[in-house]
């Protein structure tokens, strides 16, 4: 039987041709998100990086609201109800500029305002959810501890009933958008059961007397990206701060599996940006009398990049159908946060070494991309305790206890 002619065209960037799997629809959020971020982002986070400052997130967050980023896979209270492929679209995107742009987004959306969307009483979302969806209410998440990370049921964190008034004591660190939040959503260990059961989630704004947001400097990675320490000396919150009916780490770790989702699509954002740039560079620099892309090495680390980009970005669009569907186990969003992560720092590194010495230059993203990768690398769970969860699914035995 006769079979079609595949297109001629080429797509040096889309090789599988993974576009024609998506909607108009799709491309349409796609393409909005690539212009936000050509006008808003890419003219000036180098600079941000260099100086490890995002002067204008207030700005940007209105801007970002404003198309309607911020919470947009959530359903009502000004969200717009966009769907779980649309959503990783626009991470994508994101993270091609930058992966602190990312988290802003990711963290804002993904993590405070999924928490009240998903575990807060009707006020608390009619208080914030509103606010947060157009940029001008900024939120954070306060889970990991200067001592606890991947391990947070052991948090120290305390929250005491006095009266009917619950009063807060802690830290938090490594928190996105800490400094310049609204509210923070924090979790906190409670009287009310053993072993990491009595957790429970507080709805904390931030001008509350005993709340502080010192920023971290110095970071190495996500430069463009505010991060802070949370400070909580006697936070004194009334009854209806806390989340009304969840507990234990069920509340926690069904935001971070939302942050993840958007992880392993961002991830290839910057992958594609580090593979572009050195795929474009490869036919510019010329050595020995021809572009460096005539030479067979060159030839086999572009074409590997294409292959790991390909993957990772098919990889990614089939968990967001089938979170679209189905919905998604946290075994299935460690497969795709850890093999994604893992690869575009493997594209970022091979990027490098086709630009040579330019590679570690801010005149291209490179390096920025991959510096940033190092911090995705390990939060919203390290590489180790995706491992170990696959190895879980796998075999039934929680190796990680």
């Amino acid at each position: 039987m006769a079979h079609p002619t595949p297109p001629k065209t080429i797509h040096p960037l889309d090789l599988a041709d993974i576009d024609d799997l998506l909607s108009d629809e799709e491309k349409a959020i796609r393409d909005t998100v690539r212009r936000v971020c050509d006008e808003h982002v890419d003219p000036y986070v180098a600079e941000w990086f260099e100086k490890g400052e995002l002067p204008v997130v207030r700005e940007l967050a209105q801007t970002l609201g404003g198309v309607g980023l911020l919470g947009m896979h959530l359903e009502g209270y000004g969200c717009a109800g966009m769907s779980a492929v649309d959503y990783g679209l626009a991470c994508l995107e994101l993270e091609a500029s930058d992966s602190g742009i990312r988290s802003l987004v990711s963290v804002q959306g993904s993590l405070a305002m999924f928490a009240i969307w998903r575990w807060g009483s009707e006020e608390q979302k009619q208080e914030w959810l509103p606010r947060m969806a157009a940029g001008e209410a900024i939120g954070c998440f306060g889970l990991t501890e200067p001592d606890h990370g991947s391990d947070p049921s052991s948090m120290r964190t305390r929250a005491r009933r006095d009266g009917d008034d619950w009063v807060l004591d802690g830290r938090k660190m490594w928190i996105t958008n800490g400094s310049i939040a609204d509210v923070a959503v924090v979790w906190a260990q409670t009287d009310e059961g053993e072993g990491g059961s009595g957790i429970r989630g507080f709805v904390v704004p931030t001008d509350t007397p005993g709340f502080s947001a010192p920023i971290i400097h110095h970071k190495a990675s996500l430069r463009a990206s505010v991060t802070s320490e949370l400070v909580l000396d006697g936070v004194r919150l009334p009854a209806d701060a806390v989340f009304p009916e969840v507990r234990g780490l069920k509340g926690p770790l069904s935001c971070l599996n939302e942050a993840r989702y958007g992880i392993l699509w961002g991830a290839m954002g910057a992958a594609r940006s580090a593979f572009s740039t050195a795929l474009r560079y490869s036919t510019e620099r010329v050595q020995f009398g021809d572009p460096i892309a005539r030479f067979q090495l060159t030839q086999n680390k572009l074409a590997t990049m294409s292959i790991d980009l390909t993957l990772g970005t098919m990889l990614a669009l089939h968990l967001g159908r089938r979170k679209d569907s189905v919905g998604l186990r946290p075994e299935q969003v460690s497969i795709g946060k850890l093999n994604n992560v893992n690869k575009a720092l493997e594209i970022c590194r091979t990027a490098r070494t086709i630009l040579g010495g330019n590679g570690i230059s801010h005149e291209f993203p490179i390096m920025r991309h991959a510096a940033n990768l190092e911090s995705v690398l390990t939060y919203e769970a390290t590489p180790e305790m995706h491992t170990l969860m696959i190895g879980n699914a796998l075999t039934g035995i929680p190796a990680y206890r």
